[in-house]
């Protein structure tokens, strides 16, 4: 039987090698978050009378735990049988994404894998807001609608209803944050062509607000 020279093998096991590298740089990396802990937290009435807004953050980061059970509260699936969230949407469409910006990179969370996916490995909190303190804040939530998944209503429904949305999240957040006693603010105040840009967003996705989150600057 005749063999294959070795250089054969080898340049055909180093093809291999390049061709498994090339499809796993094609594959969006995956952050899967701690399973959040759903059954503690403040009483509800403690944590509206406590819910404000705060601009003065520390710039420590905040742990897995922490930003796990945070993304959850803001928009986790609290219902898994029908994949339901914890933020209501006009007639279930689900259309606001939650992006991450932290000094570690720009991720975009995963409700039904409760996961971060990778977008960029990059630091760009100086670019998601207009005040200083998003430069250094240790989280930065974009919120951005799909006007894709909005199929009824004019443009002006789509925005109504987009904001809505974002609302109920930044709320969760709102009270997820008295109930943890850490800072956060929602900001209407960015650039949001700059930011569709950075993040590379489609021309039907638009972003509407964003919300600083961290531990208070006492």
């Amino acid at each position: 039987m005749k063999h294959k020279p070795v250089s054969s093998i080898l340049l055909a096991a180093f093809a291999v090698l390049l061709l498994v590298s090339w499809t796993a740089a094609q594959e969006p990396q995956v952050v899967k978050l701690p399973k959040p802990q759903t059954d503690g937290g403040r009483p509800l009435m403690q944590c509206l009378k406590d819910r404000q807004s705060s601009r003065a953050f520390k710039p420590d980061k905040l742990s897995d735990r922490v930003l796990s059970n945070l993304l959850w509260a803001a928009d986790g699936v609290n219902r898994p049988d029908s994949n339901k969230r914890t933020a209501p949407t006009a007639m279930n469409i689900q259309n606001i994404d939650i992006y991450v910006s932290t000094a570690d990179g720009l991720y975009i969370y995963e409700p039904a894998q409760h996961a971060l996916k990778v977008v960029l490995s990059q630091d760009l909190r100086a670019s998601m807001g207009m005040q200083d303190f998003v430069k250094v804040v240790p989280l930065n939530l974009i919120y951005v609608a799909d006007f894709a998944k909005l199929q009824r209503g004019t443009d002006e429904d789509k925005v109504l209803y987009s904001a809505a949305h974002c609302g109920f999240i930044g709320q969760n957040v709102y009270l997820f944050c008295a109930s943890e006693g850490l800072a956060t603010v929602v900001r209407g105040s960015i650039n949001r062509d700059e930011i569709a840009k950075l993040m590379k967003l489609r021309l039907d996705q638009k972003v509407i607000l964003a919300q600083s989150v961290g531990y208070p600057q006492k």
